[in-house]
């Protein structure tokens, strides 16, 4: 039986790299799937290709740092598909602007903090009413190895990743009783289309990387785990997904 057979599960981030491969992991195993990203084209493109395939996926434009935008992707899919089990707040991301503390734009701070922390905040805001009502359920978060060692010149990401470490494990305390769990993923260096467009050859968390960059598709099957009721008795957790960058 696929392992996600029957489950609601809402991405964001998922017309491209980590959350496009999620969704489409999840689709083939059994999700209904809603793909939320800020970027029209290329998540109504990727829902179509997972249809095409003969699995269940919609898209619903989503800014997920907007609280209307965020309230109306979950809206949607309780609508459609009558409740939710398994939220992944994947959307995220630094920017070229992002740097030292004491020279970067202090617009680039708040814009980090907006997508990354409070985008996640948000999500798991909207959706824990809804996993509550599904009896329990499972939030997936999207951290970063700059939360878990020391790296220097992105500064405001740094921050807002160390945010989301904290709220994942606050969350995962109280919301227990009520079965719900909440867990990070700390991804590394993910050879993505943005980070490769932004990384340097020379970059230590690169170098530094003993199994070399991963690819999207490698943290697929870990965000399948956390999804799946095989995690049952897993939460509060944070998972580095980092080829061993954070062990160095």
């Amino acid at each position: 039986m696929p392992r996600l057979e029957g489950k609601r599960a809402v991405i964001t981030g998922a017309a491209s790299g980590i959350g496009q491969a999620c969704a489409r992991l999840f689709a083939a195993e059994g999700a209904r799937v809603t793909l939320c990203d800020i970027n029209t084209d290329a998540g109504e493109c990727t829902a179509e290709e997972i249809r095409r395939k003969g699995f269940d996926a919609t898209f619903k434009q989503t800014d997920v740092g907007d609280e209307s935008s965020m309230r109306g992707a979950i809206d949607h899919v309780i609508k459609n598909h009558g409740g939710l089990d398994i939220l992944y707040n994947n959307a995220g991301g630094a920017t070229a602007a992002d740097g030292q503390v004491i020279d970067m734009d202090i617009d680039e701070f708040w814009r980090t903090i907006r997508v990354d922390l409070f985008g996640t905040f948000l999500g798991c805001r909207m959706a824990i009413p809804h996993l509550v009502n599904a009896g329990g359920g499972s939030i997936i978060n999207t951290t970063s190895i700059r939360a878990l060692i020391g790296t220097a010149g992105a500064d405001a990401y740094t921050s807002a990743k160390g945010g989301v470490i904290a709220l994942t494990r606050a969350l995962a305390l109280q919301w227990a009783p009520s079965r719900i769990r909440v867990n990070a993923i700390s991804p590394g260096v993910i050879l993505t289309p943005r980070v490769k467009r932004m990384l340097r050859e020379d970059d230590p968390t690169r170098v530094k990387t003993p199994l070399g960059p991963s690819l999207p598709e490698d943290v697929a099957p870990l965000a399948l785990y956390l999804a799946s009721d095989e995690s049952h008795q897993v939460t509060g957790s944070v998972f580095p997904m980092d080829g061993g960058a954070s062990e160095v």
